[in-house]
């Protein structure tokens, strides 16, 4: 719409460039003056505007070069009594027309020594008070609208795009804390699953416990630590490979620091079916199961059997899962 209709004033000045009732001294001047500002308005609207609206610094140097020219050839076309006729004034318009354009095309500095060229041109052709008698106002009202315009235009579409992006941002977070919860309900669930009747029991006899629930008692608290320390290392394999270690009298300690954020689900999938097939094998004393923020590596197992040198414990087992799976 706009480019339309910038093209329908363009043409227009033209033709009321071509309609004189005088004849021109120089009418082949006056002409060619009327060529250079097509060429000059048809290059600044049509310009490829594919990546961005600015105009090609190609075009705005013909721009500027048409508002050095044209009032200067339509001028000289014409004696000194005929450059205050409607048609010979045409210039006034068409090149405040090219600085709209400029601007528009966020040019701006090209535009406003485009229209400080008009300024100076017509002026110096018709004297001061008829320039802006004729026509000059009408060009300055023009461009200071459209840099008004362009300003206004440019910052409601930065807030724009920054309401969007707040938009964005909390319909993540709405979605994080939905993912939280449903997670936490889960836990819970699994919490009162494990714990639920061990807890009963204990009540029921009042503390007092045979050896075997206090195995079950023993083997919950460390499950429900798990849970809690380290969810996102455990899948069924996992929690079965822990509970036999804890069964084999093996200290298991799991910790997620992180160290699984950003990992595809099937890379995921792999990392804990490998950890399941480590714990499953392995035979020592004490296990820790460490998720760390590592760029490379995901999850560190190690493995200690009491009764090292100085009173130390002896690093038995060292496996570590990378990240990537190659």
């Amino acid at each position: 719409m706009t480019t339309a209709l910038a093209l329908g004033f363009a043409l227009y000045f033209a033709a009321r460039a071509i309609w004189w009732i005088q004849q021109p001294t120089a009418p082949l001047l006056m002409v060619a003056g009327i060529l250079l500002y097509l060429a000059a308005t048809l290059t600044a609207i049509l310009s490829s505007q594919a990546r961005t609206p600015r105009m090609p610094l190609g075009a705005a140097i013909l721009a500027l070069i048409a508002a050095a020219g044209v009032p200067t050839m339509v001028s000289l076309a014409l004696t000194p009594e005929m450059r205050t006729a409607p048609f010979a004034t045409w210039y006034i318009g068409a090149i405040g027309l090219l600085a709209v354009v400029c601007i528009v095309r966020r040019s701006m500095l090209f535009g406003w020594v485009i229209l400080a060229v008009l300024v100076v041109s017509a002026c110096a052709y018709l004297g001061f008070e008829d320039a802006f008698t004729l026509g000059l106002v009408g060009s300055l009202t023009w461009v200071v609208i459209a840099q008004l315009l362009v300003l206004f235009w440019d910052r409601a579409v930065r807030d724009t795009e920054r309401l969007a992006d707040v938009q964005q941002a909390a319909s993540a977070w709405h979605s994080t804390q939905v993912v939280r919860q449903k997670e936490r309900r889960v836990r819970a669930q699994r919490a009162l699953v494990i714990a639920g009747p061990v807890l009963s029991r204990t009540v029921a006899s009042h503390g007092e416990l045979t050896d075997e629930e206090r195995t079950s008692a023993r083997l919950a608290e460390g499950t429900l630590r798990d849970e809690l320390r380290g969810a996102g290392l455990l899948n069924d394999a996992v929690r079965r490979a822990i509970a036999d270690a804890r069964m084999r009298g093996t200290v298991v300690t799991v910790f997620d620091e992180g160290g699984l954020e950003g990992i595809e689900d099937a890379r995921l999938a792999e990392i804990r079916d490998e950890l399941a097939e480590v714990l499953q094998a392995a035979r020592t004393n004490r296990l820790i199961i460490r998720a760390g923020r590592d760029e490379q590596i995901a999850v560190t197992v190690v493995g200690r059997d009491a009764g090292g040198a100085h009173d130390d414990d002896a690093v038995d087992l060292w496996h570590e899962i990378r990240r990537s799976a190659s």
